[in-house]
């Protein structure tokens, strides 16, 4: 058998985006703060929406939704890479990565399709809020989130298994912190462009597509807000959607950084960006959606004050 037939290989090596052992343990500390500062920020993001009456509504259940995708995101990739910053050992297994790579496309795809949801509901809420009610009601939430859950749990098992027809050389080092598509790809012997061709058209649909959604939705608001003569409602109908621009702007710039490219150009350069997309932004969207939000603020200090837990109880 080839040894860089596909059937035979057993393990990649993870080594991470640095080799000098103090570099790794500055990197260790970082990751691991962000690591922690994510994951109580999103948790403390969904306690307060579940603990808290007022924020039962469709825009707090997606905001629920999306801070548990990001949860569950980092937790995919990050503590992996802590133990590789720690260990002489950077392997993992074949299955390993390619769970990874399953579980790293289809949330990628699911925050990508919340958002799209989020985005629907703030254009419904400005531009036709006399439908608001039933366009929006918990049934329809509920399917459209099942719906968001399916594409992206389809999507990540298609890549997947395109991911198992693929032979690999000898060299099986993967200088990256996680077994991401693109860079598994260049350590490809067999011919990639069918898969590269897949990700580019499925991409469009997946990922372009309701990034067009947005643009179109969000056009409809302006022009929905510039409409209304009180300043005061004005602001208040722009400070609704803020957070959710800046959430999808920062998405939006990190993705693109890395996978609107040839697969030919993409380097280790492309490390950073995959570092922002990967972890800075999953840590970033708590504080986003908390800065300047009174109703979060609110649930918050509620729920670390311990009233919301008395309530329930």
């Amino acid at each position: 058998m080839d040894e860089g037939n596909q059937t035979g290989v057993s393990e990649f090596q993870l080594l991470g985006i640095s080799d000098s052992p103090e570099q790794q343990r500055v990197l260790f500390w970082m990751f691991l703060s962000m690591y922690l500062v994510t994951v109580v920020g999103n948790v403390l993001i969904i306690l307060a929406i579940g603990s808290d009456s007022h924020l039962h509504s469709p825009m707090y259940f997606f905001l629920a939704n999306l801070s548990f995708t990001d949860l569950f995101f980092v937790t995919n990739t990050i503590p992996k890479m802590l133990v590789n910053l720690q260990s002489q050992s950077k392997a993992i297994s074949y299955a390993g990565c390619l769970t990874q790579l399953y579980f790293l496309v289809s949330l990628v795809t699911l925050d990508n399709l919340i958002l799209a949801t989020m985005a629907y509901d703030r254009y419904v809420a400005i531009c036709r809020p006399l439908h608001y009610v039933t366009a929006m009601s918990p049934g329809i939430c509920i399917l459209l989130l099942i719906l968001c859950w399916v594409l992206s749990a389809l999507y990540g098992l298609t890549l997947t298994l395109l991911m198992t027809r693929v032979t690999f050389c000898a060299s099986r080092k993967i200088h990256y912190i996680f077994c991401e598509m693109y860079v598994l790809l260049r350590l490809a012997c067999s011919n990639t462009q069918t898969i590269h061709i897949v990700l580019i058209t499925t991409g469009i649909f997946i990922f372009l597509s309701p990034f067009g959604f947005m643009i179109m939705s969000y056009i409809r608001i302006v022009r929905a807000i510039l409409r209304i003569p009180s300043a005061s409602s004005k602001y208040k109908a722009f400070s609704t959607c803020a957070s959710h621009l800046a959430v999808v702007s920062l998405f939006y710039g990190t993705l693109c950084m890395v996978y609107l490219q040839p697969l030919q150009t993409y380097s280790m350069k492309d490390s950073v960006a995959t570092v922002m997309y990967a972890v800075v932004t999953p840590m970033m969207n708590p504080f986003i959606y908390s800065l300047r939000n009174k109703d979060m603020h609110g649930a918050l200090g509620r729920l670390l004050s311990g009233k919301a837990f008395q309530r329930l109880t």
